[in-house]
C-alpha cells in the first residue's frame, strides 16, 4: 500500500495563516471596485515578499524591526501631511487605495517599508557589494541612510504624476509647478521620510547584539532588485505624463544597474569564500 506523506506542520500553519489573511483581505476590500482590488493586493503582496527577504538577509528580529519602524513612520508622515499638509504638502487621498487608518491607506505605510528595505539593499550593494553592512559607524549610517533615500525618491519621480494625474489616488491641494504642475516640496517629503526609517533602523542594529543568521541566498537578494526594476518597467511604460518614462528609465535605472552590479560581485566572492 501506498503511504501519502503528509504536509509538515509548518507547511500546514503558513497555509492557514495564508488563507486567514486572504479572507481578512476580501472581507477588507468588499464593496471596492476591481481596480482597489488589484492596487491593495499588489502592495499587501510587495510587503510579505520584502517581509520574506529582509528575514532572510538579517533576520527575523531586526526584519521585524525595520517594520516597526517603518510602518509607524510612514503612517504618521502621511497622515501629517493630509491633515496639516506637513513635509510632502497639502493633499487628500480619494478612496481608490483602499481601507484608511486615519486620513491614509493602509497600504501606504507597507509600501514605505517595502522602499526602505528595497533602497537598503541596494544602497549597499552599491557601495560595499553586500546586501547588509551589519553595525557600522553614525557616520556611515548617515551617508548610507541618505542613499538609501536618494534610491526612493527616485522612484517617485516617475510614479507621483501618474499617481495624481492618471490614477488620481490622490488631490494635490497646493501645486507651485516645479515638477508636472506638483509641489516641489513632496520630494523633500520623501527624503525625509526615507531617510529617517533607514538611519533609525541602521542605528538599532548598530545597538543590537549580532545575532546568528543563516548566510543570504541570491533569491533573497533579488527580491528588492526585482521589485525596483518592475516599478521602474512600470513608470516606463506606463507614466504619466509621458515625459516621465524617459526620466524614470535613467533615475532608476542607473542605481538599479550599479546595485546589480554589486550583487554580482557579491555572489562572486560568496562562491570563492565557499
Amino acid at each position: 500500500m501506498n503511504s501519502t506523506k503528509m504536509p509538515s506542520p509548518i507547511v500546514l500553519s503558513r497555509l492557514a495563516a495564508g488563507l486567514a489573511a486572504a479572507a481578512l483581505l476580501a472581507l477588507l476590500l468588499r464593496g471596492w471596485n476591481a481596480e482597489t482590488h488589484l492596487l491593495v493586493i499588489s502592495s499587501v503582496l510587495m510587503f510579505l515578499a520584502c517581509l520574506a527577504s529582509a528575514a532572510r538577509v538579517l533576520g527575523v528580529r531586526s526584519a521585524l524591526q525595520l517594520v516597526l519602524i517603518a510602518l509607524p513612520v510612514g503612517w504618521f508622515a502621511e497622515e501629517m501631511g493630509a491633515s496639516y499638509g506637513w513635509f510632502f504638502g497639502s493633499y487628500d487621498y480619494t478612496p481608490v487605495l483602499g481601507p484608511q487608518l486615519g486620513s491614509v491607506p493602509v497600504v501606504i505605510p507597507l509600501m514605505w517599508f517595502a522602499l526602505s528595505w528595497t533602497g537598503y539593499v541596494m544602497a549597499n550593494l552599491i557601495v560595499w557589494q553586500v546586501p547588509a553592512d551589519g553595525a557600522t559607524s553614525v557616520r556611515r549610517s548617515i551617508v548610507m541612510a541618505f542613499l538609501a533615500a536618494l534610491i526612493v525618491t527616485a522612484y517617485d519621480l516617475g510614479v507621483d504624476p501618474y499617481m495624481v494625474y492618471k490614477l488620481k489616488a490622490w488631490i494635490m491641494v497646493e501645486r507651485n509647478g516645479g515638477w508636472f504642475g506638483e509641489t516641489l516640496q513632496g520630494f523633500v517629503g520623501w527624503m525625509l521620510v526615507a531617510f529617517t526609517i533607514v538611519l533609525v533602523f541602521r542605528l538599532i542594529v548598530r545597538r543590537s547584539a549580532p545575532s546568528s543568521v543563516p548566510p543570504a541566498r541570491m533569491r533573497d537578494v533579488l527580491v528588492p532588485l526585482g521589485l525596483y526594476g518592475a516599478l521602474m518597467l512600470f513608470e516606463t511604460t506606463q507614466g504619466v505624463p509621458v515625459e516621465t518614462r524617459t526620466i524614470a528609465l535613467f533615475v532608476m535605472g542607473t542605481p538599479l544597474f550599479c546595485a546589480a552590479c554589486g550583487l554580482y560581485r557579491w555572489q562572486l566572492a560568496t562562491r570563492v569564500a565557499a
